[in-house]
């Protein structure tokens, strides 16, 4: 446990070792993130699952045993390890098996279970903060679960019908496609497109990073870089990393800090599972309008609250009624992350690529949502020590850039097939410009 060391309501947990720990998993989550990609296209999007996997398990083992800060260090960089490999292969393993008009709901299922996860962790860590001494090496140990979870339910698992074509396995792709599918479902012209899609890609053997960042494929790098930019821009990863701690800043126990972590679990696990059974039936911009709306006015409110009971120098107390007031708030800002950000941050960069570009387009995606999470864990406390209650304002003009951004320069894409989304890009009134181009040189070269 930390220590309080000072007055100061806003920096009492601003301590370099536990952020090294938080975020070093991260770093380690981007460096595998872009050499993903290569591998996905490689082995397959099923055997990267199951890699990420065995990392994960071993990075638990590792943490549960650990016997000094280093050791634990080394275990979370081998559970970034696992997260960067799976985080790059299980969105577009998903889209790539949907079918068209059920993808949003399947590509969000990947941030529902995500929540299912977060939500036992709290309950796990509620639970063994009262085990004196070998507590937290049980918290820590349990990661082992899901691991075993992740390896076994790949091993079951057929790749998916894109990347066995890539690699040049047809039998294998229609054996896929026929499973997932069904065996009475007619399968023919759906196996055609994919198979046309992959062979267009191959016409221009150029490396998938060097060709992402050529002009006729600009929409696609922007939505790479800013989406996952965004997602993390919304304070939620943070919010919900050090929950507890900022629970503890507005007055509540150790206890009912932990609590209150649960509690902002359940609430974004239900908000998820609201969205998963919207984001086909409304779309994907009105839910990022939504959102959008209901987080900023939830982080203005509690920069106004914070600042008001706690004040400047972060030395006032803050009476109980108000401190439930910005667990209220944090609540309602996950949920208004739930029904948007968080699955859609999962699914567009799974649904907007060219198969040329998937994998390359989905490392630099978790690239930089792993690499501004690093930054972002490794600097909250602080940031929150430094800015104050400034903190929870500077999230929302972010929330409010993001948000318009979205309203300006993303599609709509509800109920488009895969192959087909290069149309939408095309229709657009900014980006048609650069993919037009792109449509030229095939017809060209057709």
């Amino acid at each position: 446990m930390i220590e309080k060391g000072t007055s100061n309501e806003y920096c009492v947990y601003d301590s370099q070792s536990l952020t090294a720990f938080t975020s070093s998993l991260y770093i380690a989550g981007l460096f595998a993130s872009l050499v993903a990609g290569k591998v996905t296209k490689a082995i397959g999007r099923q055997a990267v699952m199951l890699l990420g996997g065995a990392m994960f398990f071993a990075g638990a083992a590792l943490n549960a045993g650990a016997v000094d800060i280093a050791m634990l260090i080394i275990g979370r960089m081998l559970l970034g390890f696992g997260v960067g490999f799976t985080n790059q292969a299980t969105p577009v393993y998903l889209a790539e098996i949907a079918p068209p008009r059920w993808r949003g709901a399947f590509t969000s299922g990947f941030q529902f279970f995500l929540s299912v996860g977060v939500l036992i962790a709290n309950l796990t860590n509620y639970g063994t903060n009262h085990i004196n001494r070998w507590g937290w090496r049980l918290s820590l140990g349990l990661a082992a679960a899901p691991a075993t979870v992740i390896v076994i339910g790949a091993f079951f698992l057929t790749d998916s019908p894109s990347s066995l074509v890539v690699r040049g396995k047809l039998d294998a792709a229609r054996a896929a496609l026929r499973r997932v599918r069904g065996p009475d479902a007619d399968i023919d012209a759906e196996l055609k497109d994919v198979i046309r899609s992959v062979e267009e890609s191959k016409k221009n053997e150029e490396e998938a990073y060097r060709r992402i960042i050529r002009r006729e494929y600009r929409p696609h790098l922007v939505m790479a870089i800013a989406v996952a930019l965004f997602f993390q821009l919304t304070g939620v990863i943070v919010l919900a990393f050090f929950s507890p701690l900022l629970f503890r800043t507005v007055g509540f126990g150790s206890d009912a800090a932990l609590i209150g972590a649960v509690i902002l679990g359940a609430v974004n696990l239900g908000s998820i599972s609201v969205s998963t059974f919207t984001i086909d039936r409304l779309g994907r911009r009105p839910l990022f309008m939504i959102g959008g709306l209901v987080m900023i006015v939830c982080q203005v409110a509690i920069a106004w609250i914070m600042g008001a009971q706690i004040g400047h120098n972060g030395e006032g107390t803050m009476p109980h009624g108000y401190s439930v007031a910005v667990l209220l708030l944090v609540c309602g800002h996950s949920a208004g992350f739930g029904v948007s950000w968080g699955p859609l941050n999962w699914l567009i960069p799974a649904e907007i690529f060219p198969v040329e570009i998937r994998s390359a387009g989905n490392g630099i995606t978790s690239a930089v949502g792993l690499g501004c999470t690093f930054i972002q864990t490794q600097t909250f406390l602080a940031m929150l020590c430094a800015f104050k209650y400034a903190t929870f304002a500077y999230y929302a003009g972010w929330i409010v850039i993001m948000t318009t951004f979205i309203a300006l320069f993303m599609p709509e894409t509800k109920g488009v097939p895969l192959e087909s989304m290069n149309a939408v890009w095309a229709q657009h009134w900014y980006w048609g410009r650069f993919v037009r181009e792109r449509n030229q040189v095939i017809d060209e070269s057709a």
